[in-house]
């Protein structure tokens, strides 16, 4: 008697390259960090329209494609920032972030060049559209991007401080556009800078001994746990007089005045977690500075509504 031999049934054909072009697709948007660039587009909106810009309505926002076109090219510039940043972290990211690094994996190396270098062109092309001040404007936006993967990320304190720079450098451009300086904008700028250093530095604190192995020098690799912490609350302390002082400008009226006022008790709380430095303690502080933030923008939303009507 002849045996047949029972053989596996292969995955459809079909269904496997759908499987492979989503896992690719899905890869893309880790890879361009597109979740963070959706952020800060929302940022973006909300604090141009009720933030910067004092004079136009609403319709009039609305029908301004210059805006809209700065904004489409801070978008492209961002998930362009992205892709070569996680380029030249794709080594670090294998241990700190295994299972993106998997996910990133469908999608070839090559390929993320190629989508990073369409994206800046089509941004770089749009502004160049809107006019040559905004064209320069995000020629040395993508240039100081591309520089701080490059090199910037490995240099101790500048490392830090360049990203935040780098985060927040499209707010100062609408600011800048629409010409709104005042010293309650300041206030607000230095607050939000100080809250994304503290935030750089605990995620940093949090894979120490990788940036070590991969030769990035860090606050918290080049310095002591104890000095890292004193330092770390030291800003949260200067943060929490400027919101004191925020407060005291603007009184406690609005969404905004409640939010600077309820997040002293937010930083004390951080506080007390960072002096037990353990990594469990660190990896809330985080998480509980990364969701302030997210408040602020909401608040900002809902002061603005309010103050609208």
């Amino acid at each position: 008697m002849s045996s047949e031999k029972s053989n596996p049934i292969p995955l459809n054909p079909p269904v496997k390259s759908l499987f492979y072009r989503l896992s690719q697709f899905v890869g893309f948007l880790l890879g361009a960090r597109f979740f963070v660039a959706i952020l800060l587009t929302f940022a973006l909106y909300v604090s141009t329209f009720f933030l910067f810009n004092q004079d136009e309505n609403f319709s009039s926002f609305v029908f301004d494609f210059k805006v809209h076109g700065i904004i489409f090219c801070t978008v492209l510039t961002i998930l362009a920032g992205g892709i070569i940043n996680q380029f030249y972290d794709v080594e670090k990211d294998h241990v700190v972030k295994p299972f993106r690094s998997r996910i990133q994996s469908f999608l070839k190396q090559k390929y993320f060049l190629y989508i990073y270098l369409f994206l800046s062109i089509i941004s770089l092309g749009i502004a160049a559209f809107i006019s040559y001040r905004v064209l320069l404007f995000f020629i040395f936006y993508q240039f100081v991007m591309w520089y701080y993967s490059h090199k910037m990320s490995r240099i101790l304190v500048v490392n830090n401080l360049a990203f935040v720079a780098l985060t927040l450098y499209p707010f100062f451009g609408m600011m800048v556009y629409y010409q709104t300086f005042s010293k309650k904008v300041l206030l607000m700028a230095v607050f939000l800078f100080l809250i994304l250093l503290i935030i750089d530095i605990v995620k940093d604190t949090l894979t120490r001994k990788v940036d070590e192995v991969f030769g990035y020098i860090t606050i918290p690799n080049f310095f002591s746990k104890k000095i890292t912490s004193a330092i770390i609350i030291s800003l949260i302390i200067i943060t929490m007089l400027v919101s004191a002082k925020i407060v005291d400008k603007s009184g406690l009226t609005g969404f905004m005045a409640y939010y600077f006022a309820v997040g002293l008790f937010v930083f004390i709380t951080c506080i007390f977690l960072l002096i037990n430095s353990t990594r469990r303690n660190k990896f809330i502080t985080l998480n509980i500075l990364r969701f302030w933030v997210f408040i602020g923008i909401i608040s900002m939303l809902l002061n603005g509504i309010y103050g609208k009507i």
